[in-house]
Parts: C-alpha cells; structure tokens; sequence
C-alpha cells in the first residue's frame, strides 16, 4: 500500500506485453498517495486496479520495448475518477507511442520511465520506433531510473529540464544477510539463461575455478533458451553446480541467503547492453559480493568491495577465486556491501523520490 499523501495522484499506466511483477508499476504503486490503474492484456500480479485491454502484435520475436506491439480500443479506457497522468515505460516503446492521444482525451501529463543508455539503439531508426521517440519526446516528466539514462535522454534532444533521474527502489526487507556470513564456498547466478547474460561463460568459469577451490559449488536459477545445456553441465558436475530453476521472488531472496558470491557474466549485443541489474544491489543487500563483467553502465549498481572483471573466462575465474577462496575476506565486508546499496537504494528513500519527480512538474 502506498504511504498516505495529502495529495493524491492519480496515474494511468499503460503496460508492455510481458511485464515483470514487481517492478516499475509496483514502484509507482507504492509512491505516497498513489492511485494507480493499470492498463494491460493480462495482470501483471501486481496490487493494482487493472484494466484489461488487447494488444495488437505483428509477432512474439521481439519483446518488452522492442515489442512489435500496440493497445487496441484505448479509446474507451477512461478510470473512474479521472486521471492526472498517463505513463508508459521506455522512449521507443509502441505502447509509450499511445500516450499523447490518450493524455489529450484524459486531459492528463504524460510521463515516460526509461532505463535507456543506449542512444545509438538501432531500434531508433526503425520507422514505428523512431515514431513513438518522437511522440515521448514531447513528455512532460520522464523518469531516468539511472544517471546513464540522463545522458541518454539529453543525446536524444529530449530537454534536461523535463527528467528527473530517480533511482530504482531496493527492497532491503525481503533482501537482508543471513545472521552470519555463509562460510562454504557458493556461488550463485540468479538471472534469465540467455547467451547475453553470460551463463555459458559463467560454468566455463566456474570450471578453472573448481581447479583452484575444489569445494567450491555452484547454484544457478533462472529460465531461458540455454536451459538444456545448464541442465546438462549440472548433470555432469558430480553435484558441485545445482539448477533450481526459475525461483520468485522470496525465493529468490532465500537462495541468496544461503550463498556466498553472486556471479553473472553479461555481454552486449546491436540493441541491448547492461542498464544497471537490478539482481546486482537485491544480491549485495543480501550480504553477497558481486562478481561479474564490465558491461553497459552496470558500474552503477555494482558499486565496491564488489568487482566487475573484462568479459574473458579467465578473468571471470579469478574474480570468483578473489572471494571464495578466502572466507576471511568475505566475513571483513560482509556489512560493507549491504551498506552501500542500502544508502543509495532504499525503498521507502526512493519511493518517496519518486513522488518527489512527479510532484515537481509545474
């Protein structure tokens, strides 16, 4: 439930295909004195009035705000007690396209949510996602959820004066420490099996490692295209890496509490690179050093004692081998790591952040 306010806002919040619960519509949410409706073609499973809605969606190849995919029948959504704000994530997004029309109708700002730090994005210069960047540009408030994203926005031509960079929320009460540092040498990847997101670089790794801490383990969580192969590399390990799966959340946060590293190996590809990494600070505020590759601006979430290697199998191994082999090390900074993600990402601090960017449009 959102923080009472005395003054609401009321927001209307248009939804990506396959939007993940517990993220930019939850945080909106939860900002003080919120009132939320959500517009979509199925929950989300966040807590918040929804409003369902089709898609129109040439394919499935593409998906969150590359999605090849616009609202029908947005004309006839109206909620019941007005609007002060309609929004949508991402600049280029078909959906964020929507926003001006439905914004005129509802007599409401607009607002855009970008993580975006890729200015030279080639989706840019594709015609319906070159049209809808045009249309955000023209937003009244558009919330940079890192500094990178500032930049971005600036190199676009949208006005400095129009963004608000907020940081994302941390939930630091579902992620917390254990009551003491795990001793045993466990590493743990929590993130989509994907070629970009580097698990196939992640057990190549983990394998010089085994040379070098034989008791070292390896627990990995998540689904994707790579699967199988993480099925099978298990399968053969004699039991030092474990596949659980996809986890949610709680369990999640309960996994990290029994793991000593957290580990995951990005690389970029002609329409992505690393944003931030939200799994990066939940990790850290768990007690867990992050090992993993430079990438994008993940610099903003994997803030020291933990390190970003280059993106090499060796290099990866000897990160790893920094912090497992060397339980003493673990146990010195183990307070340290919460703490630095803890003062910059705080829920309650962030949220309120968050109202603060809406609240300072004039």
């Amino acid at each position: 439930m959102p923080t009472p306010h005395s003054d609401p806002l009321r927001l209307l919040w248009l939804t990506l295909p396959e939007t993940r619960q517990g993220r930019e519509l939850s945080w909106l949410a939860a900002m003080p004195g919120a009132q939320v409706t959500a517009v979509g073609e199925q929950p989300t499973g966040d807590d918040v009035p929804f409003v369902t809605r089709p898609y129109r969606r040439l394919t499935r190849r593409f998906v969150e705000a590359g999605a090849l995919a616009w609202f029908k029948d947005l004309e006839t959504v109206t909620p019941e007690g007005g609007a002060d704000w309609v929004g949508a994530l991402e600049l280029c997004a078909l959906v964020t396209g929507q926003l001006n029309r439905l914004a005129d109708r509802l007599g409401a700002r607009r607002a855009v949510i970008t993580w975006g730090n890729l200015p030279r994005n080639p989706l840019y210069r594709l015609p319906p996602y070159r049209q809808a960047l045009h249309r955000a540009e023209s937003a009244d408030l558009v919330v940079c959820t890192i500094e990178a994203a500032l930049d971005h926005c600036v190199a676009l031509g949208i006005p400095d004066d129009r963004c608000r960079v907020v940081l994302p929320p941390l939930d630091t009460e579902r992620f917390h420490p254990p009551a003491q540092p795990v001793e045993e040498p466990i590493a743990v990847f929590v993130s989509p099996l994907a070629e970009n997101k580097g698990i196939d670089r992640v057990l190549d790794a983990f394998d010089i490692v085994r040379r070098r801490v034989p008791e070292a383990r390896l627990v990995i969580a998540g689904r994707g295209p790579l699967a199988s192969m993480v099925e099978a590399r298990a399968a053969a390990s004699a039991g030092a890496i474990t596949y659980v799966g996809s986890l949610p959340g709680d369990g999640v946060a309960e996994l990290l509490r029994t793991c000593a590293v957290f580990v995951t190996a990005p690389r970029p590809t002609p329409v992505w690179n690393e944003q931030f990494g939200l799994a990066y600070v939940e990790a850290m505020a768990s007690g867990l050093p992050v090992v993993t590759t430079i990438c994008g601006t993940n610099y903003e979430a994997v803030l020291e004692p933990s390190i970003r290697v280059p993106d090499d199998v060796n290099a990866l191994a000897d990160g790893l081998v920094h912090f497992l082999g060397d339980p003493a090390l673990r146990r010195s900074i183990f307070g340290e790591v919460r703490r630095v993600v803890v003062e910059r990402f705080e829920r309650g601090q962030q949220l309120a952040a968050l109202r603060a960017a809406f609240d300072s449009v004039g």
